[in-house]
């Protein structure tokens, strides 16, 4: 994947994306507004949802380990992934123990960051998304470009031609003569989708939250596709990342009102799956969680980067943002699209790569997203301290010319004075456009007009 700019270049010039994500996103965040406008004490919820997950990250390390002892006193298994690599490995041997070849998987953000499809591919075992849009994204061959709706980017003829295309090479073709309509769309996938589950003898899941008091995981969907998933096969792994983990059943129902009304603007998701550990003659009989790091213990050291670890998935943030509106998923080079994997991504990857280094600069820095999360992550603040963490990694010689230069004048009362000045009487001859590595700034706004004064000279003019 190039840089933000470059990828966002690309997606911008694609009228059929943008007109497509501006429909979606307009009518996600219209929705939402409304969900949320019918609860008082909304703030209230939010500032809630905020001190329980701070609470919990200042004292991870005590409850996973509640977590893991609950889990396992009630029949499941436990293991620790360090990262993407031991997480597949642990997946992949439990499948192969079971002698399985196949896996069918609930929606999940944590097995698309690690690449768990991929790995699972490499070893001979097939996995197959339930969810809907995500098997859209599959059949297609192509990237998640939402936390919420990783189909955003297609609309109903698109998808239409996929399944037409595709679905017969993963099993139960499209029925003939299918139209655009939703209701056949949905149908063509049920049917398809409904052999796998009735087949499978393994599971892959996320969770949406653990909590530690009791061992239990929760994961909330809305067609019912993960319920089949978390029920039928006889073997269920779950892989999740630390941060999903809440002190208490009271915790959970704080965020229960806060995920929904944020993310598809319901009351309560249509289908809200708990479970803990194993039950004879009930669900799955063996239970194993991966709980999964990669890179969450180096956000959770940083103090101001941390309150991305907060996050829990609504989506709220990309729906309201104008730059993911007219750039999509795919320009962020990562599963985690938007504002919150614009700090997200940075902080479990470093900042590097090319990608993970413009991705705190794909920002307005309107503060939008910061007003619809329901966990009050400031994303801006987030966002500003990680590009002072790239640009303390360097950057291009003109800029950092530039950044020297300023710091000199500001640390220089009696050089500022006089650039000020130099610069006030030379205003006619000012270029409209940066040269060089500013003229990109340039591009999309005008360069400000310096005052026929500095402020110090009519201040001091006028006070005396």
């Amino acid at each position: 994947m190039p840089a933000f700019p470059a990828a966002a270049a690309r997606a911008v010039a694609d009228d059929q994306l943008r007109a497509n994500l501006r429909h979606a996103t307009h009518t996600i965040r219209d929705k939402r507004a409304r969900a949320v406008a019918e609860l008082a004490d909304w703030a209230e919820l939010r500032e809630a949802g905020k001190a329980i997950k701070d609470h919990t990250l200042r004292h991870l390390d005590r409850y996973l380990v509640q977590l893991e002892e609950a889990v396992t006193a009630a029949g499941g298994t436990v293991h620790w992934a360090a990262d993407a690599e031991q997480a597949n490995r642990i997946v992949a041997d439990l499948v192969r123990a079971t002698g399985e070849t196949e896996v069918v998987k609930v929606k999940s953000m944590a097995t698309q960051e690690i690449g768990l499809n991929e790995a699972l591919a490499a070893e001979g075992i097939t996995a197959y998304e339930t969810d809907l849009a995500e098997l859209i994204v599959q059949l297609g061959d192509d990237r998640p470009s939402h936390i919420l709706v990783p189909a955003i980017h297609r609309n109903r003829a698109e998808i239409r031609e996929v399944f037409a295309d595709r679905m017969g090479a993963w099993g139960r073709p499209a029925p003939e003569g299918l139209t655009d309509s939703p209701a056949e769309l949905a149908e063509a996938a049920r049917l398809h989708l409904r052999e796998k589950f009735l087949r499978a003898r393994v599971a892959v899941s996320g969770a949406n939250f653990m909590v530690a008091e009791t061992g239990t995981l929760v994961v909330v969907e809305s067609e019912g596709n993960g319920r089949m998933c978390l029920t039928l096969p006889r073997t269920l792994i779950s892989v999740v990342g630390i941060e999903k983990v809440v002190p208490t059943w009271r915790d959970l129902e704080v965020f229960l009102q806060l995920l929904p009304r944020s993310s598809t603007a319901e009351r309560m998701n249509p289908y809200t799956s708990l479970w803990t550990g194993t039950t004879e003659g009930d669900g799955p009989a063996d239970f194993h969680l991966v709980l999964l790091d990669n890179g969450r213990t180096t956000a959770l050291a940083d103090q101001v980067g941390r309150q991305a670890l907060r996050c829990i998935r609504c989506s709220a943030c990309l729906n309201v943002c104008p730059v993911y509106e007219r750039a999509g998923g795919h320009a962020y080079g990562s599963v985690y699209p938007g504002p919150i994997g614009a700090i997200l991504t940075p902080q479990l990857r470093g900042t590097a790569g090319p990608v993970d280094a413009s991705l705190p600069y794909a920002s307005s820095l309107c503060g939008a997203c910061y007003e619809v999360c329901p966990v009050a992550i400031d994303i801006p603040e987030v966002l500003v301290h990680l590009r002072e963490r790239v640009a303390e990694q360097g950057g291009h010689p003109v800029e950092r010319a530039a950044i020297a230069a300023a710091g000199y004048l500001l640390d220089h009362p009696a050089a500022l004075a006089a650039a000020e000045r130099l610069a006030g009487r030379t205003r006619a001859l000012h270029p409209r456009r940066l040269p060089g590595p500013g003229r990109a700034w340039t591009d999309s706004r005008d360069l400000p007009k310096v005052p026929a004064e500095p402020f110090r000279d009519w201040w001091r003019r006028n006070r005396t």
